[in-house]
């Protein structure tokens, strides 16, 4: 159950913003950002974390922590967050490339690294306790570095709790032209 005022606002600021940026869109602000508007004592700590996770320096690109995004959501059974990072992978990344590493990153036409990487953060995602040493060992052989493991490790980590978050509160879906606009936002405004 979520409380109407994620829906609404919670003040007549809020209220004001959310309706403003709807209208300036075109669109119904999407879940997250009302949720964030929301909960700024929670959610202001995990925007920021998120911002670091995906849009600091880094070896991977935004367009490949997107789709390391996408992929966790996918994993986690999050529609939501599959549609909305997919949308923003396909900004960095063509969209064919986004949707066939969504069918199997294993066939996609990817670098080896971030295959490599990408089965490492699935195990991650869907079965940590099995995860070891030699599995890093093996992304590292495939060559990439320590610092760029750590950091799809960051991606995945504020991601497992992300979409946790989104479908507690039950975002509700977008259509595709939606969520391509609000990938538009994201890339301009990022997460914090």
């Amino acid at each position: 159950m979520r409380l109407a005022e994620i829906d609404r606002g919670d003040s007549l600021g809020n209220r004001l913003l959310i309706h403003f940026i709807s209208l300036v869109s075109g669109m119904r602000l999407p879940d997250a950002a009302r949720a964030a508007f929301y909960h700024r004592d929670f959610l202001g700590i995990l925007g920021e974390w998120t911002q670091v996770a995906m849009r600091d320096p880094s070896q991977w690109s935004v367009g490949e922590r997107e789709l390391m995004a996408a992929l966790v959501a996918k994993w986690n059974s999050c529609a939501f967050c599959v549609g909305a990072h997919r949308a923003t992978s396909a900004r960095g990344l063509t969209r064919a490339t986004v949707d066939a590493a969504l069918a199997d990153y294993h066939t996609a036409p990817l670098p080896l690294g971030l295959i490599a990487t990408l089965g490492f953060l699935e195990k991650l995602t869907r079965t940590p306790d099995d995860v070891s040493a030699a599995d890093a060992a093996a992304v590292l052989q495939a060559g990439v570095t320590r610092e760029a493991l750590t950091d799809a490790v960051a991606v995945a980590t504020v991601f497992g709790v992300i979409t946790r978050h989104a479908d507690t509160l039950k975002f509700a879906l977008p259509t595709e032209a939606e969520f391509d606009k609000a990938a538009d936002m994201l890339l301009r405004r990022g997460y914090a």
